[in-house]
């Protein structure tokens, strides 16, 4: 049950946020499933995919996202994501841990300031 609470709360931020999920579904991955940092990334990954879909889906229908921003932020996310899955591979589950905490300290600082 409350893996079912854990996956609405990603699919909410990840709906509300535009994305996010990953915040919250990399953690919960790795300390109730005990997937290790690799596993727990490649996974929310495969998790966000499809709700991240259908939250542009709803965002273009509604008017939100404009041509310009779209194809030049995803050109660069195409580059990020296949660049990030490559050094997911060669990167220790410990470097992960640290870049991802690491990053998600500062979105929080960002947030803040």
């Amino acid at each position: 049950m409350w893996l079912v609470f854990a996956g609405s709360l990603m699919g909410f931020l990840n709906g509300f946020f535009g994305g996010g999920g990953g915040m919250v579904c990399v953690p919960i991955l790795q300390k109730f499933l005990s997937l290790d940092a690799k596993h727990s990334h490649a996974t929310a990954i495969m998790v966000i995919f499809p709700l991240s879909v259908i939250s542009a889906i709803i965002y273009v229908i509604n008017g939100y996202i404009t041509t310009e921003p779209l194809i030049s932020v995803g050109i660069g996310v195409v580059i990020g994501g296949i660049l990030g899955s490559f050094a997911l591979k060669f990167l220790p589950p410990k470097a992960v841990r640290i870049i991802f905490a690491v990053i998600m300290f500062a979105g929080g600082i960002k947030l803040i300031i």
